[in-house]
């Protein structure tokens, strides 16, 4: 009889997975998780130190959300959002109104991340041929952005390697930018005339602001590591999109449902951008639901004109069953107060990831904020040397991966514009969490130390 890792080996097709990380003996099987918790086939326990991907924000086990989810399918399995409305999608919507930041308050629902950003994308075109703006069509984004897989999130998303195989098929509306990490300004420069400020404004000003309908950008980065931006950043794109007629969007599918002790980061970066894209946390990923949340009058602009509608659906958005799930995670979230949590622990996590940092040679940098956290590597992080081309390619060929495999955690070894470690816990995740979490980062650490002074 074959194992279930054996049938899985040659059904199921993983996502972004090499084959020798998927066709080996020691391919992991999870069967239940608990708190921050994970456990596989063997018996073994992994720390989730990525929350499943950014999305487990209420923790693992959850038997309240089951029971709403097992509920609601007894009572309306489906119903579509195509000239009906249902309980679950309308209570979820009001509910996501009143946590988005200013007069954000229409929820378009979809079922995943990269489909919350084709909406945006859609539905900022859909806004502007509306108000007879016919020529505005690009849209810019930042280099090393992700911003999702589907062609048309795929187009703007800035990662060379997701890209390049596809680039033949990608819409070519999109202009990259540098990112704030890639800005060359010196430390102390005003907002505004920080080059990575500038480069928006520049770009816009040279494609002509009549074509541009949007700029997206996630108030974190994900890519390159856990990238906060300085301050005034946001409102510097806030300024230059209002300045040129161009609708800002904050990709906050990794950012939003408290990973920033916010319900938005929006809200923590002091900016109401015209759209918010979310999905993930909003269910703590108990159901697949996604979204974009979009200032009320920009919608009635679009129902007011010859227009008259938002040219775009999905047979799955707003179910029944996932805005119900999305309805109890987020008011179990709100009573048991875990943005609060995420504030009142934020600042020993950082303490206890730096501290580790600190001593070691292999570690230049630890960045990010709240509940999410890169750990950059580097060759000597004394004299600040690189990894060398060699290094780097070992370490994120499956050197690092292997390092964070036996430490039991589920953590990322990341290549995306830098090599290091990416963190991002259940929201739940107490102090005695955190220092488990940060022990093991600190053994991995070890490990990388003694590998690279054994291959120099």
């Amino acid at each position: 009889m074959n194992t279930s890792r054996e049938l899985a080996q040659k059904h199921l097709v993983p996502h972004f997975t090499k084959k020798g990380a998927w066709h080996t003996d020691a391919l992991p099987i999870i069967v239940r998780g608990e708190g921050c918790y994970l456990y596989d086939s063997d018996g073994k326990e992994y720390l989730d130190g990525l929350a499943g991907l950014f999305c487990v924000n209420i923790g693992h086990g959850r038997s309240d959300l089951a029971a709403v989810a097992a509920s609601q399918m007894e009572t309306l399995a489906f119903a579509t959002n195509w000239g009906f409305a249902h309980p679950p999608a309308i209570e979820a919507a009001a509910l996501i109104a009143g946590f988005a930041p200013g007069d954000l308050s229409e929820t378009f629902f979809v079922s995943s991340g990269s489909e919350a950003v084709e909406s945006a994308i859609k539905f900022a075109r859909n806004y502007h041929v509306a108000r007879g703006d016919e020529a505005r069509y690009k849209v810019i984004s930042r280099n090393w952005s992700y911003h999702g897989t589907t062609l048309g999130a795929l187009s703007v998303t800035g990662i060379p390697k997701f890209r390049d195989p596809y680039l033949p098929m990608l819409w070519e509306g999109t202009r990259h930018v540098p990112n704030t990490r890639q800005c060359t300004s010196p430390a102390g420069t005003p907002a505004a005339e920080l080059s990575c400020v500038r480069a928006i404004e520049e770009m816009i000003l040279a494609e002509g602001p009549e074509t541009v309908s949007m700029v997206i950008a996630e108030p974190i980065q994900n890519g390159g590591g856990a990238l906060v931006p300085q301050d005034g950043y946001w409102q510097e794109l806030r300024r230059i999109c209002d300045k040129h007629g161009v609708l800002l969007v904050a990709d906050e599918v990794i950012c939003s449902f408290g990973r920033f002790g916010h319900w938005f980061a929006s809200e923590r970066n002091g900016v109401v951008p015209d759209m918010i894209t979310f999905a993930k946390g909003v269910t703590s990923a108990y159901q697949p639901l996604g979204g974009v949340v979009i200032r009320g009058q920009l919608v009635t602009e679009l129902f007011d004109s010859p227009m008259g509608s938002y040219v775009h659906g999905s047979t799955f958005g707003g179910h029944p069953v996932a805005t119900a799930v999305a309805v109890a995670n987020m008011t179990a979230m709100r009573d048991e107060g875990l943005m609060g949590h995420v504030l009142d622990n934020e600042a020993y996590f950082a303490e206890q990831l730096r501290a580790m940092g600190d001593a070691h040679p292999s570690i230049r940098e630890v960045r990010g904020t709240g509940y999410f956290y890169a750990v950059e590597l580097c060759a000597d992080s004394a004299v600040d040397r690189d990894l060398s081309v060699t290094q780097e390619a070992a370490l994120q060929g499956g050197v690092l991966g292997g390092f964070v495999r036996e430490e039991l955690i589920t953590i990322r070894p990341d290549d995306r514009g830098y090599t290091g470690l990416t963190i991002s816990p259940p929201l739940i995740a107490d102090r005695t969490v955190i220092d488990d979490l940060v022990a093991r980062v600190d053994r991995i650490a070890d490990r990388v130390d003694g590998w690279l002074a054994a291959n120099g």
